[in-house]
């Protein structure tokens, strides 16, 4: 087999053009019932997240139900994933609450019709693909420091407080909290347990009935029929069964200039969390998304959600995992979602009304939990260096007591300055001395006899986060391969998402039984190995000082493989 010593260029330029049209060119029956019964499913799960979500973002219960059908069936016909389910999600709700209470709704729809302009132009404009110079550590950052404000401000209904104000920012929330220590209700907080305690335990066996929906049922029947003082939802709110229907906002020139900062934010994090949904998505059914074509459906979602009432909308990793484990493989399941959602809206959505406030706080608090990603951060700050935690730290404490422009502005501030002075750090001068044309490099992989079963790739350049998809597409080609070589001779340095790139290569390899070592690995990127355990999960006698001896190395690992062939045939 040819080796090949660097990373093959970019190839060509992913299409605009909507997922659905793709798939459906071979189409079948089987996978149509597939997708009805996944999209059935999906819209069980979305009913009851979708009304909490909405309560959360402090606008009525019908309006997250509008989102998920309008956003829902627009991002899945003119989407570019294959199983992307959009709807409400959390991550909006602190941000939306805090237009609704300062520029009431037509703010909020002006701002999300805005914003969703903002993902079209991004979309046509090719910049998907810029969304990677967001570091892990800033989206890790302000996602649990979202998970956080939303549990903040669920305590509240989930003790069946009353609050003598209308407590908008964080930190006033918390202070409001501590001042009405004295209207806990008992009754409101055994509910609310209760409801945690059907969502943490239900059993994995009856996975396909979402414990939200069981929680709901439950808590509802038990305040009906006990007559218990708990807040419901019918309390607080008027319920509306009617369907989305068209409304243009009150615009003027003045109020679009106050609103674009919000419209910013709004789109940034859309853009954010729907390209992070489909990455996930792919690595669960390997397939590939369009990110530009994404974005301009995401776009166009956003701005019908805003003219039909409802709320901003962006692709929901859990609804979509959801989804992929139903069944679903194609847009069409999306589309059967939402067209569910607005049956369940116009017949059941009365029933709504009992639904306990303890409850819905119970669902957001599961919520917050399943977005905050604490594993990924306690893995980063063990194994990432001091600055990028204080990225993270900063990014996440800005979000609580601020907002998300204000945390993701000063995080890339920071994340940039930690890249220049990373890049200053390992940039050095060398004197020259003139060596012959045909001898250039006398380590040129060229000039080596690479074993027949051995791929050699050679990286050149610092493996940061802004690099991460360069490796995406080795080992495209596994077949006739048992040993993959990584020349990292003119790797300077690394970051986390570096190594993280390195762990998906490695799990890759020993998916398909292929050994990995490692050639000439300078000193930061290998303490950045050493403190991940990267070179213990590898093996040390992998880590080759010089590619001679990685070659040598392959050659035995080579004969290990094809020792073990042999011994399966016989």
């Amino acid at each position: 087999m040819d080796s090949t010593e660097t990373l093959p260029k970019k190839k060509t330029e992913e299409k605009l053009k909507p997922k659905l049209f793709s798939v459906m060119k071979n189409y079948t029956k089987e996978q149509f019932l597939k997708d009805v019964i996944s999209g059935i499913i999906v819209a069980i799960i979305a009913l009851p997240l979708s009304i909490a979500l909405a309560l959360a973002s402090g606008v009525s219960p019908e309006r997250g139900l509008y989102t998920a059908i309008i956003a829902g069936f627009i991002v899945s016909f003119l989407g570019g994933s294959r199983v992307q389910i959009a709807g409400p999600t959390a991550a909006f709700a602190t941000i939306v609450a805090g237009i609704v209470a300062s520029e009431g709704m037509d703010g909020l729809a002006i701002s999300t019709i805005m914003a969703g302009i903002f993902l079209i132009i991004m979309g046509l404009c090719r910049f998907g693909n810029l969304i990677k110079y967001i570091p892990n550590t800033i989206t890790a950052g302000f996602t649990f420091g979202i998970a956080v404000t939303i549990v903040i401000g669920q305590i509240k209904d989930f003790c069946g407080m009353t609050f003598s104000g209308s407590p908008i920012e964080t930190t006033e929330k918390v202070m409001e909290l501590i001042r009405s220590a004295n209207t806990f209700n008992y009754q409101a907080f055994l509910i609310g347990l209760l409801s945690l305690a059907i969502l943490i335990f239900w059993p994995k066996k009856l996975e396909k009935i979402p414990p939200s929906l069981i929680a709901v049922i439950v808590g509802a029947a038990i305040v009906k029929l006990s007559g218990i003082s708990v807040n419901t939802i019918g309390d607080l709110y008027e319920i509306s069964s009617a369907p989305p229907k068209f409304s243009l906002p009150e615009v003027s020139l003045e109020r679009i200039r106050a609103l674009v900062p919000n419209a910013l934010t709004i789109a940034v994090l859309a853009a954010v969390e729907s390209l992070l949904s489909c990455v996930v998505a792919d690595g669960m059914i390997g397939s590939k998304h369009r990110s530009n074509m994404e974005l301009t459906a995401q776009g166009a979602g956003n701005i019908a959600s805003a003219l039909f009432g409802g709320i901003p909308a962006t692709g929901a990793i859990a609804r979509t995992a959801a989804n992929i484990k139903n069944g679903g493989r194609t847009p069409i399941a999306g589309m059967v979602h939402a067209v569910v959602v607005l049956i369940i809206l116009i017949l059941l959505m009365p029933y709504a009304a009992m639904i306990p406030m303890p409850t819905i706080a119970a669902i957001l608090f599961m919520v917050a939990y399943n977005m905050c990603g604490w594993r990924g951060i306690a893995s980063m700050i063990k194994t990432s260096p001091k600055s990028d935690i204080i990225v993270l730290l900063v990014t996440l404490i800005l979000t609580v007591v601020f907002d998300l422009v204000v945390a993701i502005g000063v995080g890339l501030v920071l994340a940039a300055l930690l890249f220049m002075k990373r890049m200053a750090d390992v940039t050095e001068v060398h004197g020259w001395v003139y060596v012959d044309d045909e001898d250039d490099d006398p380590d040129h992989i060229a000039l080596k006899k690479v074993p027949d079963n051995t791929k050699v790739y050679e990286i050149n350049g610092p493996m940061f986060f802004a690099v991460s998809d360069k490796f995406n597409y080795i080992l495209d080609d596994h077949k006739h391969v048992d040993v993959l070589c990584i020349r990292m001779r003119n790797v300077p340095a690394i970051d986390a998402t570096g190594i993280q790139n390195l762990e998906k290569i490695a799990e890759r390899c020993k998916k398909y039984n292929i050994s990995v070592i490692f050639s000439h690995v300078n000193e930061q990127p290998m303490q950045a190995m050493e403190k991940a355990g990267f070179i213990e999960k590898i093996g040390k006698e992998n880590f080759c000082p010089h590619i001679d001896d990685a070659l040598i190395r392959a050659a035995e690992l080579e004969k290990i493989a094809e020792a073990k062939r042999t011994k399966r045939k016989d």
